[in-house]
C-alpha cells in the first residue's frame, strides 16, 4: 500500500461526493422553478443514499469482480464478499477503491435528474435508477475500466478504448438516458420558466468545478504527476468552455448570462473527462474551447428544433460533451479511432435498448408522471409536502 495514493484518493472520494451532495443538486435546484427545488434536492439526495447500498450490495461486484466472461464481473463480491481493510487494489486499499467508485456510481444516475425534474414520480424516480445503475452503468463500468471486452487486450486488440474519468461511462450513458427520459415523459406544461435562482446555480457549478478535481485527478488512483497534470487540464477545459460559452451567447443573443457562463464550465468539464489523463494543456483549452460553442448548440437544436424538454440540458450538456471528448482523444492521437468510435457506438445501442426496457417495466410497477394538479402545484408541496420559500412575503 501507498500512503500517499491512499490519503490522495480518500480527498478525491470526497470531493466526488461533493460533486453531488451538494454542487448538482444546488445546480440542478437553482435552474428549476421555486415551487420544484425541494423535489430536485428530494431526487439527488434519494438516489445518492439508494446507489450507496447498491453499488455495496451488488453494483461493485458486477463492475470490479473477478468474473472472466468480458460482459460482466459476477457476484463473487457481493457486500465486499472477500474484502477487508488489508485487500489490496494496485497501491490502494481495496474498500477505498469501492469507495471511490461507488460517488461514481451516485454521481451517473443523479446526473439524469436533470432531464425529468417538475413532473416525474418519486417512486418511479428511486425504481429506475436503482436498476439502471445496476443493469446499465454498471456492466459498462464492467466493459471499460473493470477489464472487460472493450479495455485493452478486448474485441479491439492491444489498444482498447481510452476513458480516463468517464467520457462514456459516465457521461455518455448518463446523458442518453436522460434525452430517452424525456421523450417518454414529454414537455413540461409550461416549459417556458426560467431559472428561479441563478445564484443558487452558480454556487453548484463551483462546488462542481472544486469536486471535478477529484472526479478526474482521482482516477489517476495515484499522487504523481499524472493526477497533478489531469486536474490542471481539467481546470483549463472548464475556463475555457465558461468564456466560449459566454461570448457566443453574446454574439447570437446579444448578451452574456450567469447562467450560461457556468453551464459553459459544466460542457468544458464534461468535454475533459475521458481525455484528461491523456492530453496536455493546449489539447485541454482547444476540447474546452470548442465545448462550450459546441454543446451550446445542441442545447438550442434539442430544445427548439427537435422540441424535445430535456429540462435542464443533460444530453446537450454531458452527452454531446462526453462523446466529443472521447473523439477528441483519437483526434490528438492519444486513442485508436476503431476503439474509441466503436465503444462509443456499442455503449450508445446497449444505453438506448436497456433504458427503454426499464422505462417499460418501471412505469408498469410505479406512475412515470404526476397528474396535472401535482404539476402545476409544484412537487414540493404536492409530493413532499414541503415548501422552500414563504412565498406570502
Amino acid at each position: 500500500m501507498n500512503g500517499a495514493d491512499t490519503a490522495w484518493v480518500m480527498v478525491a472520494t470526497a470531493l466526488v461526493l461533493f460533486m453531488t451532495l451538494p454542487g448538482l443538486a444546488l445546480f440542478y435546484g437553482g435552474l428549476v422553478r421555486a415551487r420544484n427545488v425541494l423535489s430536485v434536492f428530494m431526487h439527488c439526495y434519494a438516489i445518492a443514499s439508494l446507489m450507496s447500498i447498491l453499488w455495496f450490495a451488488f453494483g461493485y461486484s458486477i463492475a470490479f469482480g473477478d468474473g472472466t466472461s468480458g460482459y460482466w464481473g459476477g457476484l463473487g463480491k457481493m457486500f465486499l464478499n472477500g474484502i477487508d481493510a488489508t485487500t489490496l487494489a494496485g497501491t490502494l486499499p481495496e474498500i477505498l477503491f469501492f469507495a471511490f467508485q461507488m460517488t461514481f456510481a451516485i454521481i451517473t444516475p443523479a446526473l439524469i435528474v436533470g432531464a425529468y425534474v417538475e413532473r416525474i414520480g418519486f417512486g418511479f424516480v428511486l425504481l429506475f435508477s436503482s436498476l439502471w445503475m445496476l443493469l446499465v452503468y454498471a456492466p459498462v463500468v464492467h466493459w471499460v475500466w473493470g477489464g472487460g471486452f472493450l479495455s485493452d487486450g478486448g474485441i479491439f486488440g492491444a489498444t482498447g478504448v481510452r476513458d480516463f474519468a468517464g467520457g462514456i461511462v459516465v457521461h455518455e450513458t448518463a446523458g442518453l438516458a436522460a434525452l430517452i427520459l424525456a421523450i417518454f415523459l414529454g414537455p413540461r406544461r409550461d416549459p417556458s420558466k426560467p431559472p428561479h435562482n441563478p445564484g443558487m446555480v452558480m454556487i453548484g457549478a463551483a462546488m462542481l468545478w472544486v469536486g471535478w478535481f477529484g472526479f478526474n485527478g482521482g482516477s489517476q488512483l495515484a499522487a504523481d504527476g499524472g493526477a497533478a497534470m489531469a486536474i490542471t487540464v481539467t481546470h483549463l477545459s472548464a475556463a475555457a468552455g465558461s468564456l466560449t460559452w459566454a461570448l457566443w451567447e453574446r454574439i447570437k443573443f446579444g448578451r452574456s448570462t450567469l447562467v450560461g457562463l457556468v453551464t459553459g464550465t459544466i460542457a468544458g468539464l464534461a468535454s475533459i473527462t475521458p481525455a484528461s489523463g491523456f492530453v496536455g494543456p493546449v489539447e485541454a483549452l482547444i476540447i474546452g474551447g470548442i465545448a462550450g460553442v459546441l454543446c451550446q448548440e445542441s442545447v438550442l437544436y434539442i430544445r427548439n428544433k427537435i422540441k424535445i424538454d430535456d429540462t435542464l440540458d443533460v444530453f446537450a450538456v454531458h452527452g454531446v460533451g462526453g462523446v466529443f471528448g472521447s473523439i477528441m482523444i483519437a483526434v490528438f492521437g492519444a486513442g485508436a479511432w476503431a476503439a474509441q468510435l466503436g465503444s462509443l457506438a456499442i455503449v450508445g445501442g446497449f444505453t438506448t435498448v436497456m433504458t427503454i426496457a426499464l422505462i417499460y417495466i418501471c412505469k408498469a410497477i410505479t406512475p412515470l408522471r404526476v397528474d396535472h394538479e401535482t404539476e402545476t402545484n409544484g412537487l414540493d408541496l404536492s409530493v413532499h409536502g414541503e415548501r422552500a420559500y414563504d412565498m406570502t412575503s
